[in-house]
């Protein structure tokens, strides 16, 4: 499996080079950020055209993890969806692709500031999951422990012989961990942004996804 394993609050976990976070003792996938329906949300926002393939190539790559790894908990982290309209526009193959992967499974989502209420498709709705002793959250909140959470879309650079590769990143400390969009279409914060160095601690990594999953000093 191509992850890099790391502790937090006593917990093993694995940061997953698709950018989603596997809790092996729970059984239990999260994922952030996956902002579906975002190339809908955008032509009816603003009459920008993007290819409208982001919510199938999303759950692609979810549906895979969800195979290989076969969790009985699904944690979706907030923002799943690019706002309330956007899950209620979902074509109907979409919906019933999205219960399908539901189907055996807690699946929980996340409240997130992009779709703040009832979405109508399975699961349960919460503001925040503890899961002890880990908390699930979407925004992270200073001075917490143990805390999971996304929003902010992480990313970080890497320089290494003459060469520059610039990441969507888990950001983790002995604190926190701070997952990256899964979505397609959603970019990043780079991790020298103040909102992201004011969270994490001194000795924070970023874990670079991809093929293989690059563990660096984060960049400040």
């Amino acid at each position: 499996m191509n992850g890099y394993d790391f502790t937090l609050a006593g917990v093993s976990l694995v940061a997953l080079g698709s950018g989603a976070l596997w809790w092996p003792d729970q059984r239990l996938l999260c994922v952030s950020d996956l902002h579906l329906g975002k190339s809908e949300r955008l032509a009816r926002r603003s009459g920008a055209a993007l290819p409208p393939y982001d919510t199938r190539d999303t759950l692609n790559r979810l549906a895979a993890d969800l195979t290989r790894l076969q969790p009985q908990i699904v944690v979706c982290l907030g923002d799943s969806f690019d706002d309330l309209d956007a899950a209620s526009a979902l074509p109907e193959e979409e919906r019933r692709w999205i219960a399908r992967l539901q189907a055996g499974r807690r699946w929980v989502w996340i409240e997130g500031n992009h779709d703040p209420g009832p979405i109508g498709l399975g699961g349960t709705l919460l503001a925040e999951l503890p899961v002890a002793p880990l908390t699930f959250r979407h925004i992270a909140r200073p001075g917490a422990s143990g805390e999971i959470s996304g929003h902010y879309h992480p990313k970080a650079t890497l320089r290494t012989r003459g060469r520059t590769m610039t990441r969507p990143a888990f950001l983790a400390d002995r604190n926190r961990v701070i997952l990256p969009a899964y979505g397609t279409y959603t970019g990043g914060l780079r991790s020298q942004n103040p909102a992201l160095a004011e969270l994490m601690r001194p000795e924070a990594l970023a874990l670079l996804t991809g093929a293989t999953v690059h563990a660096i000093p984060m960049p400040r």
